[in-house]
């Protein structure tokens, strides 16, 4: 249940903003080569960015769903606690402490401080800005929801000026040797050619995530039951604009074979474009890029460890809200010194590997949550999931296929993830004894 203590401060564009800034990260910048090397046309690799666009807002029409039928509930962590078991919602926010959202944030402070130093030319390590990033979101979420919010905001509206400069400089410049979108297939229609396009389909789909988090903040939503159901769709469709024109750009201007010949697409194309001055000009929008998702993680997820807290699961402190900007003080700080923790010990890189596997394996747990929450209350809403159950079942199944392709794929690193996650089960079970 909301906890009264929560300020019910965010509005509409709030939430939006949410959304789309757990979605775009630094990714878009610079992983969009690993797609062309696995497809080699550009219609199968822009079908690869559209096919996990679909896939995320089948996700979003779920989730949206689910925040229309249980407004009460404070999101993904919630909806695994009421359909499944306490034990499933424990498991989601133990991993997401842990690895989930602890690790892809020491990541991306570090490239954030990589691309600072670049563009400052301190002499400085980049460890220390990664902390001093962390530690600085830390104290401006502590501040209160609308702090946090605002900032989260403002560089989310930054991402997007600086993703329609691309696109927009993409679609206008002028190409000595035009794209041609055909042929679309480079290889017959068989096993061979599915394997490759769902290669390159999971790092789109990862590309992709994030959307889900905003769920964390229902609590804090003026008018949750309205707004977070709108907030996922319009979030997810502004993303895959977004995603589809960028890409569309780096075809046009690179070419496939381009593309897949650089680790740095938006550096390559930046140059092209506007000189020397492009390669300044997208180490600034990758700091910003990555600054604000550090501010959207920073801000949703301690919502989870407090919920947990408040259901007796976890630490009692972790329950606390202040007083005065009547936030989750004590889930904040925790949530940033873990992953400072992190960030200093190297080991993110290897995080990551595993964070995916565990991370989608609970996202289309969370999807099929649907069918419970159809079965207690069957009576049609304003609002519901089309296609479903259809649609249900392909986005959990797109879901769990990512995980099966990561242990497949890195078989070592995602035993170590199922590891953390197993041990989350007599963590769990200390704190049930504790709380009776």
């Amino acid at each position: 249940m909301p906890h009264a203590g929560l300020a019910r401060r965010l509005t509409l564009f709030d939430a939006t903003m949410i959304v789309m800034g757990g979605i775009v990260g630094s990714g878009i910048f610079i992983n969009p080569y690993v797609v062309a090397r696995q497809v080699h046309t550009p219609a199968l690799v822009f079908g690869a960015w559209l096919f996990g666009g679909m896939v995320a807002l089948l996700g979003a029409f779920l989730y949206a769903e689910l925040a229309a039928r249980r407004p009460d509930l404070n999101g993904q962590y919630a909806y695994l606690r009421e359909a499944y078991h306490p034990l499933a919602g424990f498991l989601y926010g133990w991993v997401l402490l842990l690895v989930i959202q602890t690790g892809g944030m020491a990541a991306v402070a570090v490239t954030f401080a990589r691309y600072f130093l670049n563009l400052t030319r301190l002499n400085l390590p980049d460890w220390s800005i990664a902390i001093a990033a962390l530690a600085i979101l830390t104290l401006i979420n502590c501040y209160g929801v609308r702090a946090g919010s605002n900032t989260q905001s403002l560089f989310m509206l930054l991402k997007i000026v600086a993703i329609g400069t691309i696109a927009i400089s993409g679609l206008l410049a002028v190409t000595t040797t035009p794209t041609r979108w055909t042929p679309i297939l480079d290889q017959p229609a068989a096993f061979p050619l599915v394997t490759a396009f769902g290669a390159a389909a999971t790092p789109v789909l990862f590309a992709y995530g994030g959307w889900q988090t905003a769920s964390f903040m229902a609590g804090e939503m003026a008018n949750p039951a309205r707004d977070l159901a709108r907030a996922m769709l319009i979030g997810v469709l502004g993303v895959l604009a977004l995603y589809l024109s960028i890409n569309f750009a780096y075809i046009r201007v690179l070419g496939v074979a381009g593309l897949a010949d650089t680790t740095t697409p938006a550096v390559d194309i930046t140059r092209r474009l506007m000189g020397p001055a492009g390669e300044t000009a997208i180490a600034l929008a990758i700091s910003i890029s990555t600054f604000g998702f550090l501010s959207q993680a920073m801000l949703t997820a301690p919502r989870v460890y407090f919920s947990m807290a408040s259901d007796g699961l976890f630490f009692p402190a972790v329950a606390k809200i202040s007083e005065s900007t009547r936030v989750p003080v004590v889930a904040i700080v925790l949530q940033g010194v873990w992953a400072i923790v992190i960030a200093l010990s190297g080991r993110y890189e290897q995080i990551l590997n595993y964070v995916v596997s565990v991370d989608f394996l609970f996202i289309g747990l969370t999807g099929s949550c649907v069918f419970y929450f159809r079965r207690q209350s069957p009576d049609a809403l304003a609002y519901a999931a089309p296609g479903h159950p259809y649609t249900t079942i392909l986005f959990c199944a797109s879901c769990w296929f990512v995980v099966v392709n990561t242990i497949y794929r890195y078989p070592y690193d995602t035993i170590l993830g199922l590891l953390i996650l197993l041990s989350g089960i007599p963590a769990y079970a200390f704190w049930r004894r504790q709380s009776k």
